[in-house]
């Protein structure tokens, strides 16, 4: 079919952004349907965005967690409905009321958020032992800072928590396990916990007026402002401290994979076959019921409603049910939404710093007739 309207959409998109580069998949439950990109990875060398464009995921890789956590759970090696203290002795909220695993997932463990401004080091240093940054954090003041159990509170720290309980279970530390349990099966070779060789990365950018930028380099770990382009500042190379929340690092071509997985409810299946009900051609990676249930919106927080790994406005758009994860962040903002009931998977990955107006082109996305 002809893909010129998607093209000029996706252009669009970014040109009224003001987003440098902006790399776009769009898959249906058996194939991937459309991989492209538009303007540019790097202002300075001119480099295109593509679909093999690396990014930082940042919290769109809060669904990869829930999948992991979701996987033990299939398994029967991590009881969702435990307190959290069960397998981390050292955590306990204050009070009787204890959080489960569930309740890390979708936001109701009352956990808070404190802003993850320095939360990031320099790609080629080491980052914070995971436990180690974990305890410091509840080690606050009112780090739950919420009713255990009660409404939505988006919470990375749940999700640190979250992913040392995976470590826990598995016996081995939370990015191996996702690799091999997750990534490696879907063959997401792009993507990782660190920047992928012979890959091309993204510069981050954020627009912001020259006099401001020693503000922000003076907020910001020493190092990460870099140069000046076209009315942008760049941002060194750098990735997330906190793997579970929002440490992945990788293209949309690999995302459409991940995409792909749910909307087969949890079943890994190679491009260009169907979800046939003998599964010959894929791997379960979980349950059908257990991949349902993560798309079952039951946590209602103030802005989004939440459920294990994914969350919603408080309706549904006009193109019928979806459920959907930002990754933003410094110098990058990502969408992955999923309409189930269509059949229909889109990821957007840009290397701007703001949000940018997607409906449009998610408007004809879902109007157009693949074939």
């Amino acid at each position: 079919m002809d893909l010129t309207a998607v093209r000029a959409a996706l252009a669009d998109t970014a040109r009224r952004g003001r987003v440098p580069g902006m790399s776009l998949a769009v898959v249906s439950r058996d194939r991937v349907l459309h991989l492209g990109g538009t303007g540019y990875a790097d202002l300075e060398t001119l480099t295109p965005a593509t679909a093999d464009t690396v990014y930082p995921w940042f919290s769109m890789t809060k669904p990869v967690t829930a999948t992991a956590a979701l996987r033990l759970s299939d398994q029967g090696r991590l009881d969702l409905n435990a307190p959290v203290h069960e397998y981390l002795d050292w955590l306990r909220a204050p009070g009787s009321a204890q959080p489960s695993v569930r309740q890390l997932l979708a936001h109701s463990s009352g956990l808070g958020n404190p802003v993850p401004v320095k939360w990031i080091h320099p790609a080629d240093a080491p980052g914070p032992d995971q436990e180690h940054m974990l305890r410091q954090l509840i080690a606050r003041r009112r780090a739950f800072r919420y009713t255990v159990g009660r409404a939505g509170h988006y919470s990375n720290v749940g999700y640190l928590v979250a992913a040392q309980v995976i470590s826990q279970v598995s016996g081995e530390p939370f990015p191996s396990y996702v690799r091999r349990e997750i990534l490696g099966p879907l063959g997401m070779d792009s993507t990782g916990f660190s920047y992928p060789p012979g890959h091309t990365a993204a510069t981050g950018y954020v627009r912001i007026p020259r006099p401001f930028t020693p503000v922000l380099a003076g907020i910001l770990p020493s190092g990460t402002m870099g140069p000046r382009h076209d009315g942008y500042s760049s941002l060194h190379r750098f990735l997330v401290d906190g793997a579970g929340y929002g440490g992945l690092v990788g293209t949309v071509r690999d995302a459409a994979e991940f995409a792909r997985l749910h909307l087969n409810d949890g079943l890994a299946v190679p491009p260009g076959t169907a979800n046939a009900p003998a599964e010959p051609n894929g791997r379960r990676i979980l349950q059908e019921s257990t991949a349902r249930a993560m798309r079952d919106i039951n946590v209602q927080g103030r802005q989004f409603d939440h459920s294990a790994g994914w969350f919603r406005k408080h309706a549904n758009g006009p193109h019928g049910s979806y459920v959907e994860h930002f990754g933003t962040g410094l110098g990058f903002w990502n969408i992955m939404r999923l309409y189930p009931e269509r059949g229909r998977g889109i990821v957007i990955m840009s290397n701007s710093t703001t949000s940018y107006d997607y409906d449009a082109l998610f408007s004809l996305v879902l109007r157009l007739p693949w074939t």
